[in-house]
């Protein structure tokens, strides 16, 4: 690749990301300050000024990690793992939309879980790839694990007592 094409490329990869957390944070804006406080939430919730700080370092992350596969040679396996990418990427991009647009923590809760499955899918995949590509990946994992451990916190907590799915 020409070293233009590969600054264009990275560029591409970062504006992506970026576009998933800013839309991801215009869909939160509304409700974190009406809805969402109103929620019970998990003991092992952090303070909420952790969330911006954490995600924009993992989408850089995500960012560079895409880039890095995209920049691997063509071939099938480099095919698949784009693949993979993409799908955990849309999953991150619809999440806020589910849990806080439509105040789901329902939806948002199966959403996270596939997410998890496709961001460790996309560690497997990338692997062969480009090793460090997956190993960027590693700390989106863990976070996204904890969150999913927030949004079933959330869900246990508010909408299965209010469905009857567990004791009030």
């Amino acid at each position: 690749m020409k070293q233009k094409q590969l600054w264009v490329s990275f560029v591409v990869f970062i504006l992506l990301c970026l576009i998933v957390q800013i839309v991801g944070s215009l869909w939160t804006k509304e409700t974190v300050s009406t809805w969402y406080p109103t929620l019970t939430k998990p003991s092992w919730m952090p303070p909420d000024w952790v969330f911006g700080p954490v995600w924009s370092a993992l989408y850089i992350m995500i960012a560079v990690s895409g880039w890095l596969i995209y920049r691997a040679e063509y071939s099938y396996k480099r095919t698949v793992a784009l693949m993979f990418y993409g799908g955990q990427l849309a999953l991150n991009f619809i999440w806020s939309f589910l849990f806080f647009s439509l105040r789901s923590p329902t939806l948002g809760l199966i959403d996270i879980v596939l997410l998890c499955l496709l961001i460790s899918l996309t560690i497997f995949k990338a692997w062969p790839v480009r090793p460090l590509a997956s190993l960027l990946l590693i700390p989106y994992l863990i976070w996204a694990i904890y969150a999913a451990s927030l949004n079933a916190g959330i869900w246990l907590l508010n909408d299965a007592s209010r469905l009857g799915l567990v004791g009030s």
